[in-house]
């Protein structure tokens, strides 16, 4: 893992880029110069779907509470412009969160994102893949009816053959239930650090802290927190 947590560092005034959640990855990519082509092909294309097809509004979906469910032998496969918009996604990412493929590409990854996911994670995570790290985290997800499914979620970016970093990719597996049950109290309680804020910015930095915090409590840097759940 390459991002050892022992203080928090002090939040920039957004959380992401554009507020946007990321794909992750599971290896870095080195592209050869016919990668990057395709590569760019690739972003043209999804950024051609984004201007014809406007999916679901995300602030008229709402959880239903139920799991959708998705095998524990089946990957979710995902990457991503610099910008965290989509630019592949495999059937089963299609299948879970019940967009199709058409709705999917150009649209920012954040379109599966769970109101009840804290936002110092997405924050962490960018931080380290943006600094060529890796990281491995728990994600709630919501699907385009509302039904919620949780991932063990692999983040790296990708490269080019200069060492350049052109898109990120995700692979994500289904946890064990017994590792949920240890990670949702944590969000929740995160969650509550950024609601009971005066303000947004606010919000992110004392969850952020608090997450430092717990770690602190439990001796634990993040990478070997993550595995230990």
């Amino acid at each position: 893992m390459a991002v050892i947590l022992s203080t928090a560092p002090s939040v920039r005034e957004s959380d992401t880029p554009a507020g946007r959640e990321p794909a992750g990855a599971l290896l870095c990519e080195r592209h050869s110069a016919g990668n990057k082509s395709l590569n760019s092909v690739l972003v043209s294309v999804a950024q051609s779907f984004s201007a014809e097809n406007t999916p679901v509004a995300r602030k008229h979906i709402t959880p239903t509470g139920r799991e959708r469910p998705f095998a524990e032998n089946e990957i979710i496969v995902s990457k991503t412009d610099l910008k965290g918009r989509i630019t592949y996604a495999n059937d089963v990412f299609q299948r879970v969160s019940d967009y199709s493929a058409a709705e999917l590409l150009g649209q920012p990854h954040s379109i599966i994102r769970h109101p009840d996911m804290p936002r110092c994670v997405f924050k962490l995570l960018w931080d380290t893949i943006q600094a060529k790290g890796e990281m491995f985290g728990y994600v709630l997800n919501m699907a385009r009816n509302g039904d919620h499914y949780w991932v063990f979620a692999h983040v790296t970016p990708s490269f080019d053959e200069r060492g350049n970093v052109v898109g990120y990719h995700s692979n994500r597996r289904k946890p064990d239930p017994a590792q949920i049950e240890k990670i949702a109290p944590i969000y929740r309680s995160l969650l509550e650090e950024e609601r009971h804020a005066s303000d947004r910015k606010v919000g992110l930095q004392r969850s952020y802290e608090h997450l430092f915090a717990t770690l602190r409590a439990r001796g634990l840097a993040y990478d070997e927190f993550v595995f230990s759940v």
